[in-house]
């Protein structure tokens, strides 16, 4: 089946019997409550102003635009990367942090032994291989306090009290083509920012 770049605007259902801590790779998609833009904004300023400052300025006004992520942003990244030491059994593919929302591919792996949920002690029973639903809840519930510190100390735009709408999207990629169609999709996410139906300013 041809990969859909709109399959994360539809909710999606958990296949009934599905082992989501099974080896794999999978599509996951977060929105902000509301839809509101927290993390950071995509922009194309400056881009044909002379950046490299050639004579040919030209050459720079097709430049796609840029994501400018501010600090709440960053945050969600770190805490994307850092999911591995907390989860050695996963690999973390491409991903992107936008302004409202969150793609990333996610691959679970060397579950053909007994895990426990490592390092960060965050309930997982010991012996009981994570599923795709205890890594997301992790990051979503680790964000969120984060979130809440940086409206406490840093300003931060206010999310009351409810960083991420209360479900996510995820899709299983079943092929090679898929895999990279998807990555394709994240990387270009940026420059097709306005055409997203996420998209809010």
């Amino acid at each position: 089946m041809k990969y859909n770049p709109n399959i994360h605007h539809r909710r999606s259902i958990r296949l009934k019997g599905y082992d989501y801590s099974q080896e794999g790779l999978y599509f996951i998609t977060l929105c902000v409550q509301n839809r509101e833009c927290l993390f950071d904004e995509i922009t194309n300023k400056n881009v044909g102003a002379n950046p490299c400052g050639c004579p040919n300025t030209n050459q720079h006004a097709n430049n796609p635009p840029k994501t400018i992520m501010n600090n709440a942003g960053k945050m969600i990244e770190i805490q994307w990367v850092d999911l591995k030491n907390r989860f050695p059994n996963i690999e973390l593919h491409e991903f992107v942090v936008m302004p409202n929302h969150f793609h990333g591919i996610l691959e679970i792996v060397g579950n053909k032994q007994p895990q426990g949920i490592a390092k960060n002690n965050m309930g997982q029973p010991q012996g009981i291989a994570p599923t795709v639903g205890d890594i997301i809840a992790a990051f979503k519930s680790i964000t969120t306090v984060e979130y809440i510190r940086g409206i406490k100390q840093h300003n931060w735009k206010p999310c009351n009290r409810r960083l991420w709408q209360r479900n996510y999207w995820e899709h299983i990629i079943r092929n090679e083509k898929s895999y990279y169609n998807i990555s394709e999709y994240i990387i270009n996410n940026p420059q097709k920012w306005k055409e997203d139906t996420l998209y809010e300013k």
